[in-house]
């Protein structure tokens, strides 16, 4: 049995890995920023097998009430084996090259708050010398595009300070997980247009993120096709690449 913490659980892709966990008996502490949607999303798991299912309502941006949110994750299931940092929003490019507030304002949700929360998680972890925490980032910032590089940017400055806390962690037996989804049907992507053969369920993608965490996994690409779609990108020679309307 495990203590799982799932920051951002009312989104689809966490809601489907809390799915699976609860599935497993496990001890869950929700955190997201709708506490009704936390409570129905509670009894859902609690239904579906979870051994304890407590919540915590928080908006990220509130970094002084982080360590009040972990205080709380430690009186109700104890000290956490399993944390998954899914939280984020899918920003509109066009509106942040347009106003530098917005554009502050999403890295602050996108960037600042993940950082702050595993910096925080990470100490903890690092002083009981165990433990596991999943950050789920994107393919979208493996390089910078034009038509997204507000949210790339934002989740490659993620990646970028998971890869150091990995190696910094690795004398601690913590294990640090940077999840790339591409394309996953949910709420947030609901608007867009999607292609339909590279576009992955919440469910296939939670199967992925469980199994890279059970196996102490650096870094996945969710469906796993998207790490060769991405070496492409990568490669691309920057002559070539700025003709792409990518």
């Amino acid at each position: 049995m495990k203590n799982i913490l799932i920051i951002g659980a009312t989104s689809g892709m966490a809601l489907a890995v809390a799915r699976k966990y609860a599935q497993r008996r496990n001890r869950l502490f929700l955190v997201a920023r709708d506490g009704k949607k936390l409570t129905t999303i509670a009894s859902d798991l609690t239904a579906r097998g979870a051994e304890k299912v407590a919540t915590f309502e928080l908006d990220v941006n509130d970094l002084a009430n982080h360590e009040t949110m972990l205080d709380s994750v430690h009186k109700s299931i104890g000290d956490i084996d399993i944390a998954l940092i899914a939280h984020g929003t899918l920003p509109e490019q066009k509106k942040c090259e347009g106003d530098v507030n917005l554009l502050v304002k999403e890295f602050n949700t996108n960037t600042v708050s993940t950082l702050a929360l595993l910096t925080l998680i990470s100490n903890k972890m690092e002083a009981r010398q165990r433990g596991t925490i999943a950050v789920i980032t994107s393919v979208a910032g493996d390089r910078g595009r034009a038509s997204n590089y507000v949210y790339g940017s934002s989740k490659a400055a993620v990646s970028t300070f998971i890869s150091g806390l990995r190696v910094r962690m690795k004398q601690s037996n913590v294990s640090v997980l940077d999840i790339r989804p591409g394309f996953v049907a949910t709420p947030m992507t609901q608007s867009l247009d999607l292609p339909e053969r590279l576009t992955a369920s919440t469910d296939t993608v939670a199967k992925d993120i469980v199994k890279a965490i059970e196996y102490g996994k650096s870094i996945i690409y969710t469906p796993f096709f998207w790490r060769y779609i991405m070496l492409c990108i990568k490669t691309l020679p920057l002559f070539l690449f700025n003709k792409l309307k990518l």
